[in-house]
């Protein structure tokens, strides 16, 4: 039986303190991340979504994956939504969204004009597939990956307790939110990926 390949992975990690979280200030932010192309993608625009309730925010995009400071559901948060095949397994797949989210939350973190009020709340984390006939937000599809998140997150918060609590609304992508016992930083779940 051939297994089956994530692709599309989404990480969302959540603000600690979404009401003091102003969109505006990223516009520029973003802008001076595509002068430099500062990240691993080729960075081409940034769209401003502002004025959509619980919408994308501000979205920086990408040939190969968008960045966003992204409200949906009203759940503030750094958004890495990957749009191109990342070769390799799950592990890989899973990997490499979760360092680009680091990596993006880590900047604006230290982004002097944003003047550390987006930082990361060390506990909750989301996750989405986005690619719905890869995997469809049914149950088939939390039994065949569920093992690649549970080998995943061991390694990810170094044995740390965590509880995982799927989307179950099948309009939905297939996601699941995550919270783990303990505050980890950026910087420790960036240094636990590369251990």
């Amino acid at each position: 039986m051939a297994v089956m390949q994530l692709q599309h992975v989404n990480v969302k990690l959540l603000v600690k303190n979404p009401e003091e979280v102003d969109l505006g200030p990223l516009i520029p932010v973003f802008h001076s991340w595509i002068q430099g192309q500062i990240m691993e993608e080729l960075l081409l625009d940034v769209a401003d979504y502002r004025h959509v309730p619980a919408g994308p925010g501000v979205v920086l995009v990408g040939h190969q994956a968008n960045y966003s400071v992204d409200n949906t559901d009203e759940h503030l948060g750094v958004r890495y939504n990957r749009k191109t095949v990342v070769n390799g397994s799950n592990q890989d797949a899973l990997r490499q969204a979760m360092r680009a989210s680091l990596i993006a939350c880590q900047r604006l973190e230290s982004e002097p004009s944003l003047e550390g009020k987006l930082r990361f709340n060390g506990q909750e984390v989301e996750f989405f597939i986005n690619d719905r006939l890869l995997a469809p937000n049914r149950d088939a599809a939390r039994e065949t990956f569920h093992s690649d998140f549970e080998t995943f997150f061991e390694k990810l918060f170094r044995g740390s307790e965590y509880s995982l609590s799927y989307t179950s609304e099948l309009r939905k992508l297939f996601g699941f939110s995550l919270k783990t016992s303990r505050v980890f930083a950026t910087a420790d779940l960036l240094a636990n990926l590369n251990a």
